[in-house]
């Protein structure tokens, strides 16, 4: 794991992928300096070439520079969107993996989660700077508790379709679109043993069947310890519906398997969006009552 924060520590802020500008994110900025720590402002914040903040060697060139200043503690997404995939192949990581520092966000993030988690590095999936304004107070105290190593434990009431179990193991994953499209790269998480966590948005119901299905057939489900399912948000159907909606066609897909599987976890393109450490190892329990993850 990275160091954990305390007062006085730096966080960079910047844009991997979509565009925005340095107002938006006051709401986060505030946040962090309220939390005693300081901030430092990424070239990303501001440019812009068409949906992108700047060119990819720009947006990676912003990247390489944060994770080589030795001030800066931690690197916070200020946005998502599409394009981190685009520079992750440019990024130099070999200071990184002598001195690894916190990257944060989720959703498009998450080609820098699986990069960074295949190094044995942890990393946060949490809310993005932009997020600060509308989380909820429990997403925004979790940030915090992850960042300065306080206890993580959640105790998440049970869903319908949840499989029962015990396991523990190194929790991966994030945005299922995204891990679907770095499957074969060198960014893919090699799953098994794992525990794995899905989300996604505005995806069609058939393309979730696609990519599980993907997941199931290349064998990536059978090694798993278990799966945590968190938001499935405005999901989309075709003038003929599908006729399932998203947790029924993952509980189909996975039913088959022996291990614990919780739904409805609160994590992903929700407001409630808690902070998960990937790459870290936790104890994973699905019982009649409640879904209970603690970090270790």
């Amino acid at each position: 794991m990275p160091e954990y924060l305390k007062k006085g520590d730096t966080v960079g802020i910047l844009a991997t992928a979509r565009k925005i500008d340095l107002a938006t994110l006051q709401p986060g900025i505030k946040l962090l300096e309220s939390w005693g720590l300081k901030v430092v402002i990424g070239k990303t914040i501001g440019k812009e070439q068409n949906q992108l903040a700047g060119a990819d060697w720009q947006r990676a060139t912003d990247f390489q520079e944060m994770i080589d200043n030795p001030i800066i503690k931690a690197i916070w997404a200020a946005k998502g969107g599409y394009g981190t995939v685009r520079i992750v192949d440019r990024i130099n990581f070999e200071n990184f993996k002598k001195k690894p520092k916190w990257v944060i966000g989720f959703s498009d993030v998450t080609v820098l989660h699986s990069h960074i988690n295949n190094m044995n590095i942890g990393t946060l999936h949490a809310i993005m700077t932009i997020s600060a304004k509308s989380a909820t107070p429990e997403a925004i105290e979790t940030f915090r508790k992850a960042l300065f190593g306080e206890k993580l434990e959640y105790h998440i009431p049970n869903h319908a379709f949840n499989k029962p179990g015990k396991a523990t193991g190194e929790l991966v994953g994030g945005n299922l679109s995204v891990l679907y499209s770095i499957q074969g790269s060198e960014s893919a998480v090699d799953m098994n043993g794992k525990i794995l966590f899905l989300e996604d948005l505005d995806e069609y119901l058939y393309h979730i069947d696609r990519m599980m299905m993907n997941l199931k057939r290349n064998g990536s489900l059978k090694g798993l310890k278990g799966i945590i399912i968190g938001g499935m948000t405005s999901m989309n159907d075709n003038d003929i519906p599908w006729g399932h909606d998203s947790l029924q066609i993952i509980q189909d897909i996975v039913k088959d398997l022996n291990i614990p599987v919780a739904y409805n976890f609160p994590a992903g393109h929700i407001k409630d969006n808690r902070t998960l450490i990937l790459g870290k190892n936790v104890i994973f329990e699905v019982n009649s009552n409640e879904t209970v993850l603690k970090f270790q």
